[in-house]
């Protein structure tokens, strides 16, 4: 029997990146909760395994050579569990190249232009004083639209964002892609990333991983303290 992999996670679009893969293949898993509204990504103990102090993490007790193996970052992680399943990483090199590419636009791209847009757009003007910059507001909303609008040509041409099949790029992409409304995007004229969305979305192992722990997801994130230790606020 396969050794469960411990998953360090929180609710978050790049947590429910690895949720969503351990449960397309079906991969047991031990969920270990990172609360990172407490500060919880700076324990000791925790930064053995991501020292990044970011989440999510994974520890699998049956890594290379059998041998247990940590991994930090969601895309390297991602990767890995592909590799170790043969699952979802493009059945040909070719396909192979397209998936990693794909993911790696997310990782450099859509992930952090979004993240920056939820950040701008409602965590800041919400802070204590209020931090509403315009400049701001504008330069990462315009970015994640730019970036659907690539999303949308993309899948214009294939099924799924790497080609014909679903793969670990679906997997990265649609935890920050589904949350448009967040990023005050109008998608209404981006037909192909409306039925990727519901396509990727009607999955029912995304809908298990993204379900994961949800109603733990923004709690505390309005608190002072919380917001000190998500945004590197000086004390």
């Amino acid at each position: 029997m396969t050794a469960p992999i411990d998953l360090y996670y929180w609710p978050t679009p790049n947590g429910w990146k690895v949720s969503i893969c351990l449960e397309e293949m079906g991969l047991p898993y031990d969920v270990h909760l990172v609360n990172i509204g407490k500060g919880e990504q700076f324990a000791p103990e925790f930064l053995k395994i991501s020292p990044n102090n970011r989440m999510p993490a994974i520890t699998d007790p049956e890594g290379p050579d059998g041998k247990p193996i940590s991994i930090f970052e969601s895309g390297a992680i991602l990767q890995y569990l592909a590799r170790k399943t043969g699952r979802f990483c493009g059945p040909t090199q070719r396909e192979r190249i397209a998936v990693d590419q794909w993911l790696m636009w997310q990782m450099g791209g859509l992930g952090p232009m979004s993240g920056q847009a939820h950040h701008f757009l409602g965590a800041a003007p919400a802070m204590d004083p209020p931090q509403d910059l315009p400049y701001a507001k504008d330069r990462y909303r315009n970015e994640v639209g730019r970036l659907h609008r690539v999303l949308d040509t993309q899948l214009a041409a294939n099924e799924y964002v790497a080609g014909s099949f679903y793969s670990i790029a679906d997997m990265a992409i649609w935890p920050w892609a589904m949350l448009y409304e967040k990023q005050e995007q109008d998608i209404s004229d981006k037909p192909h990333l409306q039925r990727w969305l519901k396509l990727v979305g009607d999955r029912p192992a995304v809908q298990k991983g993204q379900q994961l722990h949800l109603d733990l997801r923004n709690s505390g994130a309005r608190d002072k303290d919380a917001q000190k230790i998500l945004y590197g606020q000086k004390g």
